[in-house]
Order: C-alpha cells, then sequence, then structure tokens
C-alpha cells in the first residue's frame, strides 16, 4: 500500500480560503485595540535557546517543546510553546531601562509536543499582552478591562470572567505552623479535584469552605469573607472587588478560588475567559514574576484558534475581473478605494467561478450578471 505522503501530523492543519480570513480578522481586531489601550507590538524569534526559555517564567517545561541541537552554536534550541517567557526576557534585556510600566503586545504561533484531548491542536496563533513593572490592583484591573475590549473588538458577545487566586492555600496555610510543606501540597491536589472526603483525609478539614466559594463573583465573596476569620484575605478579596468594579457590565464576572488548572506561574491572581459558543476557555491571565529578575508583570493570552470559530465571518469585498486590455492606473484606483482585483491571465475563464463580482469596462466596474 502506497503511503500518503501529503497527509499532515496530528494536531497541525491548513486554514483555507473559507476560514483562514476570519481569524486575519480577528487578530487585526484583536492587535488595534490592544494599541489603542498603549500596548507596543514586539515580535520574538520562533526559535531560542532552551535555557532561556525555561529560565524567564515558573512552571514551563522544556520537555513540550520540539527540541534540537543548533548547528552554529552547539547549544539545545526549542521551538517556543508560549511567547510570554519571551516577552519576560525582552523586557529583562533590551528593554530593561526603557521606563515602567512598560506595555507591550505581542502575536505569533507556538508549538507543542504533545496536546491535550480537549484541546488538541499542537500549533497555536497565540496573542496576548503584558503589564511590566506594577503588582498593583489598577495594574491587574487593567489586564482583565483590556483582554475584554480585545475580545469585543474581534465581535465575541457573552464574554464572561472566572477569578482565581493561584495562591490561595499558600497565603492562608503561611500562618498556621501545623501545616507544612507536604500537607499544604495535599490540600492543593484535593482541591483541585473538589474532594470534600479527599481534604478532610489530609488534613485540610478547615479549607472545606472553599469548595462552596465558587460561583457568581457577589455570592462566592461573600462565601470568601465569612470564612476568612483570620483576615489572611482582606487585601486579596478587596482587590478582586475592585477589579470587578471595573470590568463593570461589559462581561459576567465569576469567581472560584482554588482553580489553578492553566495558572502555572500565576501569583495572587489569575482569571480566565470564556465566550458564548464555545466550550472551552477563549483566554487566561494574571500576575506574575518574571524569571532572573524577579520583576512584577501581568498579562493576558487569548487563543485566536478559538476565537476564530466564533469570530463573525467578514463581509465579503467585491472583486474586479480585469480584462487584459485593462488600464492599470484605473486598477490600481480601484484598489484604492477598496475594491479587490482579479487579473485575466488567458483566454476562457469564468470571472464569476473566480470569485468575482463586477467586471472592469473602461472606467467603470460592471456588476456580473
Amino acid at each position: 500500500m502506497t503511503q500518503n505522503t501529503d497527509l499532515l501530523p496530528e494536531g497541525l492543519e491548513d486554514r483555507l480560503p473559507e476560514s483562514a480570513p476570519r481569524i486575519t480578522t480577528a487578530m487585526r481586531a484583536c492587535l488595534d485595540a490592544l494599541d489603542a489601550h498603549g500596548y507596543d507590538r514586539v515580535q520574538p524569534p520562533l526559535l531560542e535557546f532552551e535555557s532561556s526559555l525555561a529560565s524567564r517564567m515558573e512552571g514551563v517545561r522544556t520537555r513540550d517543546m520540539f527540541r534540537f541541537v543548533d548547528p552554529a552554536s552547539l547549544r539545545t534550541l526549542a521551538l517556543r510553546s508560549d511567547i510570554t517567557p519571551q516577552i519576560g526576557r525582552i523586557a529583562a534585556t533590551s528593554m530593561k531601562d526603557a521606563p515602567r510600566p512598560l506595555r507591550l503586545a505581542y502575536c505569533g504561533d507556538t508549538a507543542l509536543i504533545k496536546a491535550s484531548q480537549l484541546n488538541p491542536a499542537r500549533e497555536r496563533l497565540q496573542l496576548g499582552a503584558e503589564l511590566i513593572g506594577a503588582d498593583t490592583v489598577e495594574a491587574a484591573a487593567e489586564s482583565v478591562v483590556t483582554a475584554i475590549a480585545a475580545l469585543r473588538a474581534a465581535g465575541i458577545a457573552g464574554i464572561s470572567v472566572d477569578f482565581t487566586l493561584p495562591d490561595l492555600v499558600a497565603t492562608l496555610a503561611s500562618g498556621d505552623p501545623s501545616f507544612d510543606a507536604d500537607t499544604t501540597d495535599a490540600i492543593r491536589r484535593e482541591l483541585d479535584t473538589k474532594d470534600a472526603g479527599g481534604l478532610k483525609a489530609v488534613g485540610g478539614e478547615a479549607f472545606l469552605p472553599l469548595l462552596y466559594a465558587a460561583g457568581p463573583i457577589d455570592k462566592a465573596l461573600a462565601v470568601l469573607r465569612e470564612f476568612d476569620v483570620s483576615g489572611a484575605l482582606t487585601t486579596r478579596l478587596g482587590g478582586l472587588t475592585a477589579i470587578a468594579e471595573r470590568v463593570g457590565e461589559t462581561a459576567r464576572v465569576s469567581l472560584d478560588p482554588t482553580e489553578r488548572h492553566g495558572f502555572e506561574y500565576q501569583s495572587w491572581f489569575g482569571f480566565t475567559l470564556y465566550a458564548e459558543g464555545l466550550r472551552g476557555a477563549i483566554g487566561r491571565g494574571g500576575t506574575y514574576r518574571i524569571g532572573g529578575t524577579e520583576e512584577a508583570a501581568t498579562g493576558f493570552t487569548l487563543y485566536l484558534n478559538a476565537l476564530a470559530q466564533i469570530a463573525p465571518q467578514p463581509d465579503p469585498q467585491p472583486m474586479v475581473y480585469l480584462p487584459t486590455d485593462h488600464e492599470p492606473a484605473i486598477a490600481a484606483q480601484l484598489r484604492q478605494e477598496g475594491w479587490r482585483t482579479k487579473a485575466q491571465l488567458g483566454e476562457g475563464e469564468d470571472p464569476a467561478a473566480l470569485g468575482c463580482t463586477h467586471r472592469l469596462d473602461g472606467a467603470t466596474a460592471v456588476a456580473l450578471l
């Protein structure tokens, strides 16, 4: 049996003319929104030294990346699986003397050796923004609000945002000497699985109320305030309240204080973005520290591959068929006015079959019948 050499590897796909314009239009809308909010775009390379990618963010696993030896330096290179560590490197090196807070935006492809069952794509178009040099409630609120603004600019409706506190267990356990590192880790694991019985078994009975502190932001905050008799979470809860107020009516806000999936390197605040018509997350963000400098930052990533599934299909642009004897200056003027053009290359072409809606007749674009 002859092997089909035209098959793509698992988790990779072509984007054809039916879908490519949708993701391109959404990308441009999001980047324009970030630019309008003062975020300057940078474009890091697709490949870097493995050691550099691994050192800038806690939780980054280079074993998930495609790696190979660079023939020039004989050092190990890695194909990025996440652009955020590269932004951290830029902030810590090339732009270390730039005024803070530093606002940077990015968009580019990433690749994974192995994807998950929920998201089988191994090549992903990642777009996001990082606010570097500020670890405040105001910075976190700006990140959430800017992410929502980018989604709305891309035509996404029914946006909801789910807050979390990635360091919640560590914060609560730090004030009680009876919780050693092993017990704290065990409590985290049981909270991750929402297992009340398991939580009791590992000595985390005091944390049981956290299993019921998830839901609409007002209700969840009320449960947490009642739980927080020591006041250890007062600052955190005040921050969440302020961020939710900034979001206002632009999105539905909920809270799951123990959610840690996808927040491997976030510190005190994290958030996940969802939208109507899509089962999984459409983006994530939160606060973190840049490895090597420990500079505070907050930011977010939008998953453009997912976003494109529900983004509005751009309106088709009218296309003018240009006969071989057309006047180039007239065609140039049409393109300047927003028309698309397609020139005749041979006899017997069918303008309609080629996607044209008009034909140039002298100096006039005439609609095809």
